[in-house]
């Protein structure tokens, strides 16, 4: 399963990096031009201007041809690709881009399934599909299960929520960020943190993402220890940091 999961993530960096799957373990650090390639996934309608990404090895950089020369020698000042991503290094990456500004989004740790886990608890859950999710828009309590609004360019696609009788006590989400990958994101009521919740929703949509051929996959920030806690119970493994660029407003 780890092993399918990987190669198709290799193929989707691939799109987005705008290079080949074997650069990802390359010995040396890579530097392409950014494209908008089809199959990506559309968190933005704008060709990246910078993006970086590392496998644990080395590191792969698309960005803006104005940034080349900046970054052909940042690629050069690490022997191990992945230290590129400590901090250091990466506020020298911050400066350059306030120079065309932009600044340096925070680096987002991801998840891919690694082994097959069931649910260790059981609370009631109903499910919801595609547009059956639009009633949940607006609803401050799920930050991070769904969308904001409905997003055609990556939809929600399922959603489960357990019950504590009428109360809700959390809900999973996925949205499909790139055809075929769908991100999980999680949200439990303050009263019934601690209580399997989490982890049981997680690994029900999960499943079922697995179940109908698509690729799950999960990501947080680094100092989230419950998100992470969250993913490992739920048999998932980090498998790949990136970080990125947005315009300063």
């Amino acid at each position: 399963m780890y092993k399918e999961y990987l190669d198709k993530l290799k193929q989707l960096l691939a799109i987005e990096y705008n290079c080949s799957p074997d650069c990802f373990f390359s010995d040396e650090n890579i530097l392409t031009v950014s494209a908008l390639n089809e199959g990506r996934r559309k968190y933005s309608p704008d060709k990246p201007f910078f993006g970086m990404v590392t496998l644990g090895k080395n590191t792969v950089i698309t960005a803006d041809e104005c940034l080349r020369e900046f970054l052909e020698g940042y690629i050069k000042t690490v022997r191990e690709g992945h230290r590129l991503f400590e901090y250091p290094n990466l506020m020298s990456v911050s400066e350059e881009l306030g120079r065309y500004g932009y600044k340096l989004m925070p680096t987002h740790h991801m998840f891919l399934p690694c082994r097959m886990t069931e649910p260790v608890c059981e609370y009631p859950v109903k499910w919801f599909y595609d547009r059956e999710i639009d009633m949940f828009y607006g609803d401050k309590r799920f930050p991070n299960a769904i969308c904001e609004k409905y997003l055609p360019e990556r939809p929600d696609r399922i959603a489960v929520i357990a019950y504590d009788g009428d109360k809700i006590m959390g809900m999973a989400g996925c949205s499909e960020d790139a055809p075929g990958w769908q991100q999980i994101g999680i949200d439990v009521m303050p009263e019934y943190r601690s209580k399997g919740v989490g982890s049981y929703l997680v690994t029900l949509i999960k499943n079922k993402i697995a179940e109908r051929g698509d690729v799950p996959f999960y990501g947080t920030q680094i100092a989230n220890y419950c998100s992470w806690n969250t993913a490992l119970n739920c048999g998932f493994k980090p498998v790949w940091v990136e970080t990125g660029a947005i315009k300063i407003k």
